[in-house]
């Protein structure tokens, strides 16, 4: 059954692959095939009213009511470019499908809402009042209805102001199946956090995260790179049972005392702790060899920034060369901070896929962040991104950041076994990557404010206007 998908307007190219990830979670049986689309007549790939296939309203309310982008689902009872056009869509949509939400024995409210346009609060009653024709039998009911109904109108505008163009007026009735909770924002916004550290994640990225990776109770979630924790907050809350790593022992430890570290950020949320917290090093996992396809996802966001940088095992002694183990005194141990050593974002993205193709249950999901450079949009049409013989690449979600950079949300689903063979190919792989696309990467991490969060990073020139606020359109900021 067709529904009418309106999402926020925001995170454009988020918005299909998470109800995508959401519709195999919640009707796996239709997991082969691809979920159906369309847009409504006249509108761009970038409105936020989309129409989409879904097998039930009970997937098409659990969709909604789990996802971050998705504003609502509707039961569309008609469209029209005029209310007289509306009026005769209505009228025309079968009384079968309508009469069950119109009985006295039910309450209701409608709800008028627009986009790219503000509506006084008279044209809101006066829309209402010329739905006069719908039959409802009901009494109204503005706090707790038994059933919601929208009217949403768009208008035809020139001047777009950041929004995608609209030729012509459209306007929607239908029924609300279900709407997107953005309660969870504000309940785990990071200003609020008990533990945060320089590069944690938002929240409302690592829940579309945790989304894409089909993260539910019983899962099994790995971050090798866990810093404070927020990734697997959002895997968490969830129901996922989650384990993380970090090669700084002193945060996966310590954290800034017995009430500031990454256990009390799960305490403050009333989350399941992590099963575990290692201090482990991406270039040499500390899993006993043998052990295969332990996790249901991986989720992680890999170091790319001066500010977090990436490291590896290492550090001088290693470097000179220094024969046989590096031993560490017995009175030593227990403050002891292990060396480390540069770590390219190249290797640690080898080395995460490799991880990923060993660890993960055959069907599970590599959800990362991957960082991109923005010549033009073309160049980013164009990226080559790394690969694997054990995954396929089924999405990639850009995120901007900067004129000049962005970085990208990866889902790869595993497909194949981990064999020998797979990682010879593998290895080949990331040679002809190495060496023909990543010239940009070779040097190193890349500068910190590249990466900085969202808020913070401001167009040249404008020393107050972060670049979160300004419009956005097509992937430029105007």
């Amino acid at each position: 059954m067709w529904y009418l998908c309106v999402f926020f307007h925001r995170l454009l190219d988020y918005r299909r692959p998470e109800v995508e990830a959401l519709a195999e979670l919640f009707q796996p049986n239709s997991s082969n095939e691809p979920l159906e689309w369309r847009l409504p007549e006249n509108h761009h790939p970038d409105s936020p009213f989309h129409f989409v296939n879904l097998s039930s309203d009970d997937v098409a309310r659990d969709i909604a009511n789990r996802s971050l982008l998705v504003k609502g689902m509707y039961e569309l009872w008609g469209e029209g470019s005029t209310l007289e056009e509306l009026e005769q869509a209505i009228k025309s949509y079968p009384d079968e499908r309508k009469s069950p939400f119109l009985s006295s024995e039910s309450s209701f409210k409608i709800i008028v809402d627009s986009f790219g346009k503000v509506m006084s609060f008279a044209e809101q009653n006066d829309r209402i009042e010329q739905l006069a024709y719908i039959p409802f039998k009901g009494r109204v009911n503005l706090k707790h209805p038994d059933h919601k109904f929208w009217l949403m109108e768009t208008d035809d505008y020139g001047g777009n102001n950041g929004l995608p163009p609209v030729v012509q007026k459209r306007i929607f009735f239908g029924r609300e199946v279900g709407g997107s909770d953005r309660k969870l924002i504000p309940t785990y916004q990071l200003k609020s956090r008990t533990y945060l550290g320089p590069t944690a994640m938002d929240a409302e990225m690592a829940f579309l995260m945790a989304n894409q990776a089909l993260v539910k109770p019983g899962k099994l979630v790995y971050d090798p790179f866990v810093g404070t924790g927020s990734i697997l907050i959002g895997a968490a809350h969830f129901g996922a049972v989650t384990m993380g790593a970090d090669i700084d022992i002193r945060v996966v430890r310590d954290g800034r005392g017995p009430d500031r570290n990454v256990w009390s950020n799960f305490k403050q949320y009333g989350l399941p702790m992590p099963v575990g917290l290692l201090r482990a090093d991406n270039n040499s996992p500390p899993w006993r060899p043998g052990l295969k396809e332990v996790f249901d996802a991986i989720i992680c966001d890999p170091p790319y920034g001066v500010r977090a940088g990436g490291r590896k095992s290492g550090g001088r002694k290693l470097l000179k060369g220094v024969v046989g183990p590096y031993m560490v005194p017995d009175d030593k141990r227990t403050d002891h901070i292990p060396s480390t050593a540069a770590y390219s974002l190249v290797e640690c993205v080898h080395d995460l896929l490799d991880l990923a193709a060993r660890m993960l249950v055959i069907g599970g999901r590599l959800v990362y962040f991957y960082p991109v450079l923005r010549e033009d949009e073309a160049t980013v049409d164009n990226t080559v991104f790394p690969d694997h013989p054990c995954f396929e690449l089924i999405s990639s979600s850009e995120q901007i950041l900067s004129y000049r950079y962005s970085r990208v949300l990866l889902t790869m689903v595993k497909r194949h076994p981990y064999t020998e063979e797979i990682a010879e190919a593998a290895r080949v792989k990331h040679a002809d990557f190495r060496e023909n696309h990543v010239k940009w990467l070779e040097d190193g991490n890349l500068h910190s404010s590249v990466f900085a969060p969202a808020d913070q990073l401001t167009v040249p020139g404008e020393d107050a206007k972060p670049l979160r606020d300004k419009p956005k359109y097509r992937g430029k900021y105007v």
